[in-house]
């Protein structure tokens, strides 16, 4: 989870998006449109990207043949184009990451792993952060099927959801899995390439974005 506070007096004013997925920013860096315009929640495909750059979160995802047993997969992941803020945290599910560190950053005054979360502060406009990991992100669902969740994607300040972008490039040994489903389906916004051992998806969206792919055991 991307979680970015700003105080406004006594008020909290926070942006929350998950795991590893999602960024936010404060009040003063958002294209701020009126109410009857702002996403509330439903998820919406972008066809056109927005004419200014938003917020990229990119990841790599490797998964090897143990990971079949033990459900761990490879985690590179780079945020840039990030949102203004003074505080923010890149949160992770507690017993679902390990090996985690911080490869290169700009724009960010501070950034330091605490446990399983990322902390950053004075996150300038349009920073840049890169982190590995390992996570528990494939599960075996029996009968030699398996599943890979990602999500939810999201850029979310107070109740309304802004322009994001969204790429993700799986690697699985073809040798011993078959990419049976990707959800959701390709259509205009969301486009995925797929071939053997390899799956690579990137779209623009508004709204809460989950991930599932789904294999079968050779």
């Amino acid at each position: 989870m991307f979680r970015a506070k700003r105080r406004l007096g006594r008020r909290v004013l926070s942006a929350l998006a998950l795991a590893a997925g999602a960024s936010a920013g404060a009040v003063d860096d958002f294209d701020m449109r009126s109410a009857d315009a702002v996403n509330e929640g439903a998820l919406r495909f972008l066809e056109a990207p927005p004419a200014a750059a938003v917020h990229h979160h990119q990841n790599r995802v490797r998964i090897t043949p143990d990971s079949l047993r033990s459900g761990w997969v490879e985690l590179q992941q780079c945020h840039t184009h990030m949102d203004a803020v003074p505080r923010s945290q890149i949160t992770f599910r507690e017993g679902y990451v390990r090996g985690l560190g911080i490869d290169t950053f700009s724009g960010i005054g501070r950034a330091w792993v605490e446990g399983p979360s990322v902390q950053l502060k004075d996150v300038a406009r349009g920073a840049r952060l890169c982190l590995s990991a390992q996570t528990r992100a494939l599960r075996d669902a029996g009968n030699g099927y398996y599943n890979l969740s990602h999500g939810p994607y999201m850029r979310k300040f107070l109740d309304g959801y802004y322009p994001m972008h969204v790429t993700l490039d799986i690697e699985y040994p073809a040798a011993q899995l078959r990419l049976l489903d990707v959800s959701p389906a390709r259509q205009p916004g969301l486009a995925h390439d797929e071939a053997p051992g390899r799956v690579k998806l990137d779209t623009h969206f508004e709204g809460e974005l989950r991930l599932l792919f789904q294999f079968e055991r050779r």
